[in-house]
């Protein structure tokens, strides 16, 4: 999936969704795993085919994802979670030739839910058999196959493809209470002799440069919510001599503006030394994309009060769901463990902080 061999599918995306029907005036029960039927609807409708991190199309990519975020954002964990399962089995060599596939990613390691990995004896190259629990597996009632992270024998993390259509597998409806994002349903699920087949070697998945790659991704998933709250903001301020609000508004704009800017210059960089270590460059634009969906949060409610939360139901959801995809993000640690990364390139370098330099 080179840059030139695929086309710009945001508008094909944008009339999709807006195409769907309206969910929120729903009950719960029926709204129940819409999300993954829409997105199995992307699916058949080739929507997914984007441009692979540093193809030279990454700003396109991630504006792809910003768009289904605006729409939907349970939505767009499944969506975000879809097309960078592709990306991970392009980058091992497997590309995925079957693309009525739906997939997911469960690589979460929390210490509470582990899974071997391991290469059953006698049995052809590739293969390997999986046993144990994977925690925070999203979307598990709706996709077909995931790349899932484990442990071999030698204690070293390692990936294996898996088609969920097999006996072994029991997904559970443990592990998954929030009412945010609750349409990702991501419970924890069973693996009993499963089997699969291995993707790249023992610690590929950290290590190969789509790791920050996707990570920086995710920040756009977290643009495209908050730029979509503030648009709502921007058209409901009918009272343009509200000083109070229209601060709020300015606050939006000055928070999205130096998001967007840096959403721009780390794509421009990943894209010209895709196979550089991005780990940094991801850290800021997560942690940047972060501090602006909470800023802008924080503005929509001081802007707007209560109504909108009681009486919008795409603003109720999209202020409930947001939070709980934000944590994603790890706050404070990494935030720590930046300034460590900085603290070990001023003491490798001559001219410690050039990055900072205009």
């Amino acid at each position: 999936m080179t840059a030139s061999s695929i086309k710009d599918p945001i508008p094909a995306i944008r009339k999709f969704l807006a195409g769907l029907p309206v969910q929120s005036d729903a009950s719960e029960d029926s709204r129940k795993d819409s999300a993954g039927q829409v997105l199995c609807a992307m699916v058949d409708a080739g929507l997914d085919r984007l441009s692979l991190p540093g193809g030279g199309q990454t700003l396109q990519r991630w504006r792809a994802l910003a768009a289904v975020a605006a729409h939907d954002l349970s939505l767009a964990k499944l969506y975000e979670a879809h097309t960078d399962a592709l990306a991970i089995l392009a980058e091992a060599g497997m590309e995925n030739e079957q693309p009525l596939r739906v997939w997911g990613v469960w690589c979460a390691e929390p210490p509470q839910a582990k899974l071997d990995i391991h290469h059953p004896a006698a049995e052809e190259s590739g293969t390997v058999v999986l046993d144990g629990v994977k925690a925070w597996c999203s979307g598990a009632n709706a996709i077909t196959h995931a790349v899932v992270s484990g442990w071999n024998r030698d204690g070293r993390p390692c990936l294996a493809a898996v088609d969920l259509d097999q006996s072994g597998i029991t997904v559970t409806n443990e592990g998954w209470h929030a009412v945010g994002m609750a349409e990702t349903a991501s419970v924890d699920v069973l693996f009993d002799n499963v089997r699969g087949m291995a993707v790249g070697g023992a610690d590929f998945y950290t290590v190969r440069p789509g790791f920050w790659h996707g990570g920086a991704g995710i920040a756009a998933c977290w643009y495209g919510a908050a730029a979509q709250l503030a648009l709502y903001l921007r058209q409901r301020l009918s009272d343009k001599g509200n000083p109070h609000a229209l601060a709020q508004l300015g606050r939006a704009d000055v928070a999205l503006s130096a998001c967007a800017a840096s959403l721009h210059a780390a794509a421009q960089y990943i894209d010209a030394a895709p196979t550089s270590d991005a780990y940094r460059l991801a850290m800021r634009v997560r942690l940047i994309a972060e501090d602006t969906a909470n800023h802008v949060m924080q503005a929509f409610g001081r802007a707007l009060g209560a109504a909108p939360l009681c009486r919008d139901p795409w603003a109720a959801r999209m202020m409930a769901d947001l939070p709980v995809f934000l944590r994603q993000s790890h706050a404070d640690r990494d935030l720590e463990a930046l300034a460590h990364s900085l603290l070990q390139r001023d003491g490798e370098t001559e001219n410690g902080g050039e990055e900072w330099q205009l």
